[in-house]
């Protein structure tokens, strides 16, 4: 056909309507995503031995450089505490282990859920804002005089074992305190390489846990003891979630604030509650740990208190490992979430109230969860069975056992099967 007549620009327009260069952007989108992912298989498991051995030998190169530049890091900035970074150098650690296990980037499709996660957290604090929520001060504060015959523990507390400078002690109560910013993350880990199922179960439970207390943070935001200990009644009484008062210094904490003074203190101890969750680095040279953390609260929702997400995931995390342990460890983990609850209420970041609410949810979503395990492992035991089926199959379309499956046909069979099983992933 002739193109006399022809407009020049339709001959350049994509069929589609898209016009040549988004029908040009479209295919070289397409051209490197399957280029990543026939790279990202070829670094997965092999069927062939030799090629096996050879990306085994990729993953130890791989892993030892990432063990090295976690090593430097630390040492050039320390810990890295801060959610986001953390969550990088892990995804990367996991993106050298599973290579020779399961494709690399199958790491990038499995831990951007928990990338979700911390961004709607950095919003909770805008979104009870444009809904208008009031911010709690004295809730939490009455239903602990309530159940503690009109006294505070935190405000207890202080009064008898806080001391001018942080004893031996309060390095333990400091490392308790981050541990909540690690072990969740490296639980999850683990799993993600050693046992798919399980993965799967902690996931399950830690996102439903976590949206649940995003929930509460937006539609019920609450001070926690620290803040309550600096501000009076009449300053907070439009129910702001960030009044000035809240960034005073502890020292300087007017004497009717709401959660009130001591009546008691240490010799040399400020009579003032303060929040003291990571004073106890200093007596082991972590300082810059204690300024990383503090900074991290500051740019955090600080009115994110009920319920305690220190103490919910705590208590999962506690239960979920319990589950998979003999008996005989399960008082570690009883006493770990019992440390964890100590530590929030001792150093001013929670009410007993928000501690009890945080168990609460954990048990909760440890029960509601259980009929979401039995769907999805049903649905990958009929995957399995469709693959195994599959491979089964003549070149005709019917069922039959003449021809003999060769490494390559029966390997997605078997990857279904073992991710049915939930087995662990070896070399």
């Amino acid at each position: 056909m002739s193109d006399a007549g022809t407009d020049p620009g339709d001959r350049d327009r994509d069929p589609r309507g898209t016009g040549r260069g988004g029908g040009r952007a479209g295919t070289a989108i397409r051209q490197t995503l399957q280029a990543a992912r026939l790279w990202s298989d070829s670094l997965g498991r092999q069927a062939d031995p030799e090629a096996q051995r050879r990306v085994v030998r990729i993953r130890r190169y791989a892993y030892t450089g990432w063990a090295v530049l976690v090593t430097g890091w630390i040492a050039l900035f320390g810990f890295p505490f801060e959610h986001y970074r953390l969550l990088g150098l892990i995804c990367l650690g996991l993106f050298t282990l599973s290579i020779g296990r399961r494709p690399p980037l199958e790491v990038i499709r499995d831990w951007i859920p928990f990338v979700v996660l911390l961004a709607a957290y950095d919003l909770t604090r805008w979104a009870a804002l444009a809904i208008g929520m009031p911010t709690q001060w004295h809730l939490a504060i009455d239903v602990d005089r309530w159940m503690f015959a009109g006294v505070v523990p935190t405000v207890w507390l202080q009064e008898r074992i806080k001391f001018p400078s942080p004893p031996w002690w309060e390095v333990a109560i400091s490392a308790v305190y981050i541990s909540y910013f690690v072990l969740p993350f490296a639980v999850a880990a683990t799993l993600w390489i050693r046992n798919r199922t399980r993965w799967r179960r902690f996931l399950t439970r830690f996102f439903v846990l976590s949206f649940a207390a995003i929930v509460g943070y937006v539609l019920v935001p609450a001070a926690p003891p620290w803040a309550a200990a600096k501000c009076t009644a009449a300053e907070v009484a439009d129910h702001s979630p960030n009044p000035d008062c809240m960034f005073l210094p502890a020292a300087d904490a007017p004497a009717d604030n709401i959660l009130g003074v001591m009546d008691r203190a240490q010799t040399g101890a400020l009579p003032q509650i303060e929040r003291i969750s990571t004073r106890g680095w200093n007596d082991i040279g972590l300082g810059a740990a204690q300024v990383i953390v503090e900074s991290g609260q500051k740019n955090s929702n600080m009115v994110a208190a009920i319920p305690s997400m220190h103490a919910g995931l705590t208590a999962l995390v506690a239960i979920f490992l319990m589950t998979m342990v003999r008996k005989r460890w399960w008082p570690l983990w009883i006493a770990y979430a019992v440390a964890m609850a100590f530590v929030l209420v001792y150093t001013a970041e929670h009410y007993v109230f928000d501690i009890i609410l945080g168990w609460g949810l954990a048990g909760i979503v440890m029960v509601a969860c259980r009929p979401i395990d039995r769907r999805w492992e049903r649905r990958l035991a009929h995957r399995a069975a469709a693959a195994a089926g599959r491979s089964d199959m003549l070149p005709g379309g019917r069922p039959g056992t003449a021809e003999p499956q060769t490494a390559d046909a029966a390997a997605p069979a078997a990857a279904a099967t073992t991710e049915a099983a939930g087995s662990p992933t070896t070399d």
